[in-house]
């Protein structure tokens, strides 16, 4: 069984489909809590960590074979967690893909809290290739997600998207700003996080138990 950790409803039904599309046999736990991503917008993400820690460790108390965390914010501290089986954020592959694409990478966000997190990551995932990383804050498109606004909120994003000049991949912050890729217009490939996460995530769970005195979050 894989667990996921998500800070809003919305991801249920994407990663459902997903597990359904290409992973039939994973069985997967989700559990939401917002006030997660409230309290890491207010206070920083190490703020929630013992709040992480403690959804982390309940699921696989309920017998998780591995956790994935949905929540760009807070993907560094789930990491962190030592659980006794993989703890993974979803954006991690992602990432990676968009380290090995080019030198210049332009990261697309809805929420501020999110832009630093994946910065950080593409520069872990980068290494030495040290690429030149843009930001760009999607104004007001936070406001339409929260209102239940979804394709006003994806119209956003998109728009933003084909904003982007100059860049040989652009980064999607949020799992919640994926389908936005297909409303693109862009040359520019567009990374988003849903579908590669949950690929590692499967690997991770299906793969054979490590010793449990060995420290398996990242």
């Amino acid at each position: 069984m894989l667990a996921l950790l998500h800070t809003s409803p919305v991801h249920v039904p994407v990663f459902d489909a997903l597990r359904d599309a290409h992973h039939p046999a994973l069985v997967l736990r989700h559990t939401v809590d917002a006030a997660l991503l409230e309290h890491a917008r207010a206070e920083g993400p190490e703020a929630v960590g013992g709040a992480v820690g403690a959804a982390v460790l309940a699921a696989v108390g309920d017998g998780a074979r591995a956790v994935l965390c949905t929540c760009s914010t807070l993907g560094a501290v789930a990491e962190r967690v030592a659980a006794g089986v993989p703890v993974l954020r979803v954006d991690r592959p992602m990432a990676a893909a968009a380290a090995a694409m080019g030198r210049r990478i332009v990261v697309v966000a809805a929420v501020a809290s999110t832009v630093e997190p994946t910065v950080e990551l593409l520069r872990e995932e980068a290494g030495r290739r040290s690429p030149r990383i843009g930001t760009l804050l999607v104004d007001g498109a936070w406001a339409l997600f929260e209102a239940g606004d979804r394709d006003g909120y994806l119209d956003a994003v998109a728009a933003a998207v084909d904003g982007v000049r100059d860049a040989d991949a652009i980064v999607l912050a949020q799992a919640s700003m994926a389908d936005a890729t297909a409303r693109t217009r862009t040359a520019v490939p567009v990374l988003s996080s849903p579908r590669p996460g949950l690929a590692a995530a499967a690997a991770a769970a299906a793969a054979p138990e490590r010793h449990p005195g060995r420290h398996t979050g990242e």
